[in-house]
């Protein structure tokens, strides 16, 4: 069973999935994590992500993957090495974005969750799952919200975080994020047409995750 999760930032898509993945069994495959784990390898290296010709060298010399943990969930590892609390930077969100939209990096790491989902059992989260990496998949589902309301959850993460924000500030960077992510030339944010569509904005995460295990369940 494959069970795909698609969504815009701030929808809840990470909290919805893991629960859905305990929920059934699955493993929880957080496909942002791995285009994270790339940003963080081009921000350190410092090369020029516009050029194909350095971003394919690099990602040669450059392994994804994930690791489980005794609790039953998974560790995003790049080169081998945790990088789960290195990736949740404002910064590397933003480059993050900008990385998922280059050719090299998608043709990468789509295979790699090919591979992972080869064996099936799996929620994969993200931005591009049942349209393009899983267009088969058992189940999909989109989640949806208001610009308001994602920012406003964003915004609280980032204080429970202990990091300083500003609602203003983060509510522009989501909709420059909605803009890479919706207009990219590759695999550009939407739902699939056969996806199940659920608005976050004011369902609490429990029923959200509800609506998603009585689909799945029949």
């Amino acid at each position: 069973m494959i069970i795909t999760i698609d969504g815009p930032s701030g929808v809840g898509k990470s909290t919805v999935s893991k629960a859905v993945a305990e929920k059934t069994g699955c493993i929880y495959l957080d496909t942002g994590a791995m285009y994270r784990a790339i940003a963080l390898k081009t921000a350190t290296s410092g090369i020029d992500i516009g050029s194909e010709t350095e971003l394919s060298k690099l990602l040669d010399s450059t392994s994804v993957g994930f690791r489980r943990n005794p609790d039953g969930g998974l560790s995003i590892l790049l080169d081998g090495e945790d990088v789960a609390a290195s990736i949740r930077s404002p910064e590397i969100s933003r480059l993050s974005s900008d990385v998922a939209t280059k050719r090299p990096v998608r043709v990468k790491l789509v295979a790699i969750q090919r591979e992972i989902g080869s064996s099936g059992n799996i929620v994969a989260e993200g931005r591009d799952m049942g349209t393009y990496v899983f267009p088969g998949a058992d189940f999909k589902f989109y989640l949806t919200a208001t610009t308001e309301e994602r920012a406003r959850r964003r915004w609280a993460q980032l204080r429970e975080a202990g990091r300083e924000a500003d609602l203003a500030e983060v509510e522009r960077e989501l909709l420059t994020r909605d803009r890479q992510d919706s207009e990219r030339a590759e695999s550009p944010l939407h739902p699939s047409p056969n996806a199940v569509i659920i608005d976050t904005t004011n369902l609490l995460t429990d029923e959200v995750i509800s609506r998603i295990i009585s689909a799945v369940q029949g």
